[in-house]
């Protein structure tokens, strides 16, 4: 089953009677007990801001600074008299909840949808658009390139180029693996737009295998998801394939 984008979640009222016994709690605890509540899943590539609470984000990135702290501990690293890693936990830790995992902690962006009142029914093919994930077994970097392919139909909404990148990078700031996030994408555009077809092509290097394991410093990974029509219509496939080819060279 794939994996969802995003959650929904019943606002949970806090129990004003309960405040002092949660007064020491973890903040990441009281967010997985509000996800367990609702009997939803908190994976890597998931969303989890429908259960984060105004202000729990700060409280939750000093907790996990504070950790990290214990990880560079652990990994025999001086972080007191050391000037180059005394700030270092809290630099990761604003790192991952702000930067590189935030497609997890916030929000889907606004995007504004408009009607194709023109009809419009030609192939439209947005990219490449830069992707910079993570990989959800090392936390390496990916980085890579994204191109959309899109057959509107008389009933499709229509976004903003802009609106492309925004969503691409939402989806894609997480721990990822590749074949997922992908399909995620589509899935989420396919939602938003509601296209006669939908093709996506990504090509992207893994840190996991450049920069560890056996260090090929060449191998990229290109794997695609065709929807509707771009399933169906081997020409109009071909046709796609061959522009993103020609844009790639």
């Amino acid at each position: 089953m794939n994996a969802p984008c995003s959650l929904t979640a019943v606002p949970v009222v806090p129990d004003k009677t309960c405040a002092d016994d949660d007064e020491g709690t973890p903040v990441s605890v009281k967010i997985r007990e509000r996800i367990a509540l609702q009997r939803q899943r908190f994976h890597a590539n998931d969303n989890i801001a429908a259960f984060i609470e105004p202000g729990e984000l700060e409280q939750l990135l000093d907790e996990v600074a504070v950790k990290m702290h214990g990880v560079l501990d652990s990994l025999v690293i001086d972080t007191v008299s050391d000037h180059n890693t005394q700030d270092t936990a809290r630099r990761v830790a604003k790192m991952y909840v702000n930067e590189v995992f935030k497609g997890r902690y916030t929000e889907p962006p606004q995007v504004t949808e408009f009607p194709n009142v023109e009809h419009l029914n030609e192939l439209m093919i947005i990219g490449p658009i830069t992707v910079r994930s993570a990989c959800s077994h090392h936390f390496c970097p990916i980085l890579g390139r994204v191109w959309i392919g899109l057959m509107p139909n008389e009933h499709s909404n229509l976004i903003g180029l802009s609106k492309y990148v925004r969503l691409t990078d939402w989806i894609m700031s997480r721990p990822q693996i590749q074949e997922e996030a992908v399909t995620q994408l589509a899935d989420l555009l396919q939602d938003k737009i509601g296209p006669d077809g939908l093709a996506i092509v990504m090509e992207a290097d893994h840190f996991c295998m450049n920069w560890r394991g056996v260090k090929d410093m060449d191998a990229k990974m290109i794997n695609s998801v065709m929807r509707g029509s771009f399933l169906k219509d081997a020409n109009l496939r071909r046709e796609f394939l061959s522009l993103v080819n020609h844009k790639q060279g």
